[in-house]
């Protein structure tokens, strides 16, 4: 019999309630730190709301000018987006409150995403194998890194592209766009969020080839069924139009294949760490230190 592999943990196993226990400060400590976030996002309100969240339907955003030069450059005015920002509207009493909070609890949910995302990994680490820590160095920054990325595309493309079309959208001539501050915000917010979510691609590859649900061979194998899905996330998170659309795509097809080229990488390294097991099997059957 092969002989088990050495755990990074001592020898005294958690039992079931401390395991939960434990579990429940990683939690509250993420909690407590998206709260700080979200009080100083709170705080400040203008910087959080003037210069982020209403920028992307002014003209003189970044990529409202940008696109726009690039237009102007291929002779092509479409790429002038957002010209006539729309007015924003709040038609509830306590609606600019409510929606201040819930702004500064998203606000902390990103900012804090690094941390919160160190200390569930702080969690798992210690279930894995010395041999297994060593190829997951780095976890928290590259996890970090993608959401980040994700967030920012999200933010300087997506965003901008889906304020322009809903918000210039017109059924008729005798219909104005007055858009309301919720629905605004919550564009906003879920194009960043799910943008953040879904570059958490490969991360999501290494770990479920790590549990043994998928492999390069299986995801080559529905590499044509991951473009449907892709398309279908595409047109979920941006508004129905085809430039939007072939934007986001291509960065996820990408990232697909950066998770094919992962789940290679951890087949490989697990078949070296199981013959290097057997060689020393082999070499030490008594199991003599």
């Amino acid at each position: 019999m092969m002989k088990s592999r050495k755990k990074a943990k001592d020898d005294n196993e958690m039992s079931f309630l401390e395991h939960l226990e434990e579990l429940r400060w990683h939690i509250v400590r993420s909690v407590a730190a998206i709260f700080l976030v979200a009080v100083v996002a709170f705080i400040y309100n203008d910087i959080i709301f003037d210069t982020i969240i209403i920028a992307p339907k002014n003209p003189d955003f970044f990529t409202n000018k940008l696109l726009c030069k690039l237009g102007q450059l291929v002779n092509v005015n479409a790429l002038c987006i957002n010209t006539r920002p729309f007015d924003i509207i709040n038609i509830r009493m306590a609606g600019q409150f409510t929606t201040h909070i819930a702004v500064s609890l998203i606000a902390g949910i990103i900012l804090a995403f690094p941390y919160i995302f160190w200390e569930f990994w702080k969690f798992f680490r210690p279930a894995l194998y010395s041999s297994e820590k060593k190829y997951t160095r780095g976890a928290v920054f590259f996890s970090s890194l993608l959401f980040i990325s994700g967030v920012l595309f999200g933010y300087y493309l997506i965003v901008p592209l889906s304020v322009n079309f809903l918000g210039s959208y017109n059924v008729s001539a005798e219909v104005s766009n007055q858009i309301n501050l919720r629905s605004y915000i919550g564009t906003v917010a879920s194009i960043t969020l799910a943008s953040g979510i879904i570059f958490q691609l490969p991360i999501l590859s290494f770990f479920l080839t790590k549990i043994g649900l998928v492999d390069p061979h299986f995801l080559k194998k529905y590499r044509r069924h991951s473009i449907i899905v892709i398309l279908a996330l595409s047109a979920i998170i941006t508004p129905p139009d085809i430039f939007s659309q072939v934007m986001v795509c291509f960065p996820l097809l990408f990232l697909y294949e950066i998770g094919i080229s992962i789940s290679r990488r951890v087949i490989k390294k697990d078949k070296e760490r199981l013959e290097a097991d057997w060689n020393e099997e082999q070499n030490n059957p008594e199991g003599k230190p």
